[in-house]
């Protein structure tokens, strides 16, 4: 942490007044405060960071402290995931431009990456987004990622902004997007021909309708990323107010918080920001709460993800063969967990869920393989 330091504002929250945790089961009394004085996170399993930078969305927006106001929310509540380690690093400084600022959350998201911990980020405008993609881009790791808006940020625009740093992100080269997946767009803020493109590129996209029809579909999808993106935007506009141009229509508090845990459950995410958050706008601290609880479902997955079995040891597992495409197909599910896995032609498996199983006995194609089957071609 010591040749970190520079990049992070001298007060940590935990030091302040607004940290007001007073049990000792309260996760501000448990989490580690990174400090000058406290600075080594070797054993921490996930590391908080915040990222107050919005430049990326308004050349004169200030710099958030939405990290610190969900902090005071998420250090009241209470650890029920006592064997989790999570080390909180503090707020990283706002630099001269916004370049700066990115350059620094890159810096320090590469080294968590590195380290092979699980990074979490509170923004922030959206395209801090694209900093989470770098610190894989730097180790040459190709990736899955998954963003979760209410839009698609691939407008084309001078330099980096929030509504258009998918297209750095997706189209750059060299690339290391192996599969990009956006839930929760709503179609009568989205350009057709952006889902056109994504389409061709064989990436998925779920409307806000089929996503809240069948929540549990959406765990396979999660459970496939390395990297996760939310928009607070993606929220209805009822249980996020703070969203300055929220919508009407959009996620309820409850799901988005079930897809949070979703994502902690996957075995190989590493890498998870929340965006959008805007402290002056909230009202009653109810946005804060809600980006806490997410946080609080996040690590809940997590604690189910550590508790996973490896698909090695089979004898974890339930194995069904189904004929499919003429050839014998194997699904796997957890005894752990309930969670199901299917097997690819190549011999490899990916995240599955039972509607997919129940479709493969019918003898019909599930749309997940055949997804797949198109990115492996």
């Amino acid at each position: 942490m010591d040749d970190l330091y520079s990049f992070f504002a001298t007060k940590h929250f935990a030091e302040l007044p607004l940290n007001d945790a007073e049990h000792d089961l309260q996760i501000g009394k448990r989490i580690q405060a990174v400090t000058d004085y406290n600075n080594d996170w070797s054993e921490a399993e996930i590391v908080i960071i915040g990222c107050g930078e919005q430049r990326g969305k308004d050349m004169q927006a200030p710099y958030s402290n939405a990290a610190d106001a969900v902090r005071a929310e998420l250090y009241k509540m209470y650890d029920w995931h006592t064997s989790i380690k999570i080390a909180d690093m503090g707020n990283i400084l706002e630099g001269a431009t916004p370049g700066d600022t990115r350059a620094a959350l890159r810096t320090v998201l590469q080294e968590v990456e590195a380290t092979g911990k699980i990074a979490i980020v509170i923004g922030g405008s959206h395209d801090l987004t694209l900093q989470q993609y770098e610190a894989y881009k730097k180790a040459e790791k190709t990736i899955n990622a998954a963003v979760i808006d209410m839009k698609i940020d691939l407008e084309e625009t001078e330099g980096i902004s929030d509504t258009g740093f998918l297209m750095d992100m997706l189209t750059e080269q060299p690339n290391f997007i192996r599969h990009f997946s956006h839930l929760g767009f709503q179609s009568y803020y989205v350009n057709p021909a952006m889902l056109e493109t994504l389409d061709k590129l064989r990436f998925d996209c779920f409307r806000l309708g089929r996503v809240r029809d069948n929540m549990e579909e959406m765990e396979p999808v999660l459970r496939n990323c390395d990297l996760l993106s939310i928009d607070m935007n993606a929220v209805r506009h009822c249980d996020a107010p703070f969203v300055k141009d929220g919508s009407p229509n959009g996620f309820f508090g409850d799901e988005i918080c079930q897809l949070t845990r979703y994502a902690g459950m996957s075995s190989q995410l590493s890498s998870f920001g929340i965006y959008g958050y805007e402290p002056a706008l909230d009202l009653n601290r109810q946005g804060a709460k809600l980006v806490a609880q997410m946080l609080w479902y996040f690590v809940d997955g997590y604690l189910i993800r550590k508790n996973e079995a490896a698909l090695s040891s089979l004898d974890e597992f339930i194995e069904y063969n189904v004929a499919l495409t003429g050839n014998d197909t194997q699904f796997l599910k957890s005894k752990k967990t309930n969670r199901w896995w299917m097997q690819l032609p190549d011999g490899s498996y990916t995240p599955c869920s039972y509607n997919d199983y129940l479709t493969a006995g019918n003898n019909e194609i599930p749309e997940r393989w055949f997804r797949e089957q198109e990115r492996i071609v």
